[in-house]
Order: C-alpha cells, then structure tokens, then sequence
C-alpha cells in the first residue's frame, strides 16, 4: 500500500492579513519624519542639511538592506529572515524613539532602514505558499498597504509630535511593528530553507555596498556638477571601478549573491529599466507639484500653507495606496505588459497636460493623483511579473532589485528636479521661472514615455 501524499502547506488568509498589516505599519513608520523634519530640526538645533541627510538616512540604508535581505531570505527562508529583519527595524525605532540628540536619531533611522526589506520576503512568502493567481493578488495587496501606511504616518506624524511629543510619533508605530511581528511569526507556516547553498557572499555584498552607496553619492552631488567637475568626474571613475570588481566576482563565485544569468533574461532586465523610467517620472511630479503650490509669483504659483499642500496631496495618496491592490488585480487579469503600457499612456498624457495646464489647483490635484495611481500600477505588475518570471529560489533576488532600482529612480528624479529648478531660478528674486516647471514636466513626459520602448522585452522568454 502506497502512503498517500501530504497536502501542500498553504497560507491561511489570517497570515495574509498579518503580512499586510506589517507591511502598514511599516510604512507609518517609515513616513514620520518627512512631515515633522522643521519639527525636528527645531527641538535638536540641528540645520537643513543635517536635516536633508536624516530624511535620506533610510533611503540609503534601505537601497543597501533590500537585496541583502532578498538573497538572505531566498536561502535561509523568507519567515526566519523576515522575523530576524522586523527586530532590527524595532531596535531602530526604540532608539529613535528614545534619542536626545541628531547622531542617536540618525543611528535610529539606519536601522529602521532595514524595512526596505519587507516587500521582497512578504513576496518570497505568499509566492511559495499561495497559487500564482492569489500570489499576484497578496503582493499587490501588501504594496498598497505599505503605501497606505505611508500615507497615514505623513498624517498622524503632525498631530502626535505637537500634541504629545517627537518620541510617540516613533513608539508608537514601533510598538505596532512588534505586535504585528509576532502575528507573522506565529501565523505564517513554517519557511525552510530552500537552496543548499546557504552561504554568504561577502565580497559580491561589499561590493554591491560598495556600488549603490557611491550610486547615491554621485547622486546627491549631480546639482553641483557645475562647481566640483573633477569631484563628480572621481566619483564616476569609481562607480564604474567598483560595477567591473563587482561584475568580475559574481562571475566566479560558486554562490553568487546575485546570479549575473539572472539580470541577463529578458523579462527582468526590462522591469528594471521600465521600474527606472516610471520612478524618474514619478519623483519629479513629488518634487515639482508641491513646490508649485507653495510658490507665490506673478502669474503662478498658489502660496499654499503647509496644511494646504497637504490636503492638497491628499487624493494622491489614496490614489498610491489604492494602486497597489488594483495593480496586483490587473496583472492577474490582463497580464502585466497590459497594464504597464496603460500606467505609461495614462502617465505621460498626464504630464503633457501639466505642460499647457498647470494654473488652477485642481489642475494639480488630478495631475497627481493620476499619475500616483499609474505609477503604483505599474510599479506593482513590474513586481509581479520579475516574482513570476524566476523560479522560487531566486524570486526575493530578483524582487528586491526592483526596490533598489525603484529607490535609485526616485533619487535620480528628484536631483535633476532640483537642478533644473535651481538653474531656473533668478539670482535677484529667488524664485524659480515658470519654464523650469514646464521643463521639468517636459522631461518627466519624455523618459516616461520612453519606457514604452522595452514593454514587449518584457514577455520574451516567459509566459504571462
């Protein structure tokens, strides 16, 4: 007598739920620094730049932790990674949450950086444990609840600091964190590791560090590119030195942090260049719009209050929050070379509206929450297609790297933003011509529309 096969383990709708609110809370916390940063720089006395460098510590740290955490949790399993991840994200929030100065708050937000690497393991997750349909479903439920829960941190971050104190808007969302962990862990099946090769490739890991940190660096310094050449001109050298050690090393290593095979199918490459040109788009209309409704200039601008401009920018973030779930539906539905060509129509037809309309708030308003809905649309089925496009042992890689491209995008866009509007910018005013908003979306338009080139790579090699 042959002993019947064990049913497959599946995920029970309850862990779903626990990843979402993870992922929710996660966003909250992540959030409450940008709307309290003149909060911030007041009660610590520190500057704007120190400020600048606290609202970007994460965005680094979390550019660095993303495919770390990935591969970590393709080896060892994403839940013990996940759970192992959610801690140093808790420690973070304790410490900033308890920080009486700038170096303590910023040693805080470095390690609250880690929860970058929440998407990738939640996909590893529901990828292995849930049908491909319901999988497309999950990762595009957990990407709007993080951006949901963005979006209610930039609320509630105000509120919470003036009526109680810095230190709740961070304990707060840390004490969530610890009890929708536990959820996790006590609800989601047991994860183990998938691949044999469980080991560590420190060199790739330097030198991928090594690579990304420079990436932002060249960056941050590409609006001053006019004053320090030679400076920029080194750190160029350096970044292309460092992508040739790290290409040469991956090459050879017997387990490779990332598989170089891997970036070369192409349905990833493409997600990740098509990730880049939607994420550029997208930064600049959040640098730019705000910006706009603040200013006060003949002819333009709207001398909105901060309170304005936030409730401004309301419909935009339901709209983001909303994009998640509704993209992971219509790639299910559609596929997702579908409705990533629809996302980039609806986007660049929004921008060439913002050129010629652009006087009224509503005008804004509209513009940027159709392109928060198209962008996270198709930054959702971009996910969704690199997970279904590798095999398991390489979906948390291979998902990850669409957050790091995503983060590299958003920093590109809003640096050229600023330089274009600083070149814009009358010496003897201060204020920032007309044109260099129209340009700003002209551009924005143009490389949008120019990810359309790449959308049927997608499909190559891969069923939808």
């Amino acid at each position: 007598m042959t002993t019947p096969l064990a049913p497959p383990i599946r995920m029970g709708k309850a862990a779903v739920v626990a990843l979402g609110m993870l992922a929710a809370v996660t966003g909250v916390l992540e959030s409450v620094v940008a709307p309290t940063l003149p909060l911030l720089q007041r009660e610590l006395s520190i500057n704007p730049a120190q400020g600048a460098l606290l609202s970007t510590a994460m965005l680094i740290t979390g550019a660095l932790i993303a495919p770390v955490a990935g591969n970590l949790g393709d080896r060892y399993g994403g839940k013990w990674v996940l759970v192992r991840l959610m801690a140093v994200v808790s420690a973070g929030g304790l410490v900033s949450s308890l920080a009486p100065n700038m170096a303590v708050l910023l040693l805080g937000q470095v390690l609250q950086g880690a929860m970058v690497g929440t998407l990738p393991l939640s996909i590893i997750l529901v990828r292995k444990y849930l049908s491909p349909g319901e999988s497309q479903v999950a990762i595009g439920v957990v990407s709007g609840l993080f951006i949901g829960g963005g979006m209610l941190g930039t609320l509630i971050a105000g509120p919470i600091a003036e009526g109680l104190s810095r230190h709740w808007m961070f304990a707060i969302p840390t004490f969530a964190v610890v009890v929708t962990t536990l959820f996790v862990h006590k609800l989601m099946p047991h994860d183990p590791p998938s691949r044999s090769d469980a080991r560590i490739d420190w060199p790739g890991l330097v030198l991928l560090s090594g690579v990304l940190l420079t990436l932002m660096l060249g960056l941050s310094m590409a609006p001053e590119v006019g004053s320090r050449p030679l400076v920029l001109g080194a750190v160029v050298v350096l970044l292309a030195v460092l992508v040739a050690g790290w290409v040469f090393v991956e090459r050879r290593s017997p387990a490779p942090m990332v598989d170089l095979r891997l970036l070369a199918q192409p349905a990833i490459w493409s997600s990740y260049v098509i990730t880049f040109a939607v994420c550029v788009g997208t930064a600049v209309s959040m640098f730019l719009v705000p910006q706009l409704f603040s200013l006060s200039a003949d002819g333009y601008g709207f001398a909105a209050s901060s309170t304005d401009i936030g409730r401004y920018l309301l419909p935009g973030a339901i709209a983001a929050a909303v994009s998640g779930p509704l993209g992971g539906v219509a790639a299910r539905r559609f596929g997702a070379s579908a409705v990533v060509s629809a996302g980039v129509g609806v986007m660049t037809a929004t921008f060439v509206a913002l050129v010629f309309l652009h006087s009224e708030v509503w005008h804004l308003v509209v513009a940027k929450a159709l392109i928060a809905l198209a962008s996270g649309v198709c930054i959702t089925a971009m996910v969704v297609k690199t997970a279904t496009s590798v095999d398991h042992g390489n979906t948390g890689t291979a998902t990850s790297l669409v957050l790091v491209t995503r983060v590299i995008g958003f920093a590109t866009g809003a640096q050229v933003s600023g330089a274009f509007l600083a070149a814009g910018t009358d010496a003897g005013s201060g204020v920032p011509a007309e044109s260099a908003y129209v340009t700003g979306f002209v551009i924005a338009g143009v490389v949008t529309a120019l990810s359309l080139l790449v959308v049927r790579t997608m499909s190559k090699g891969v069923k939808e």
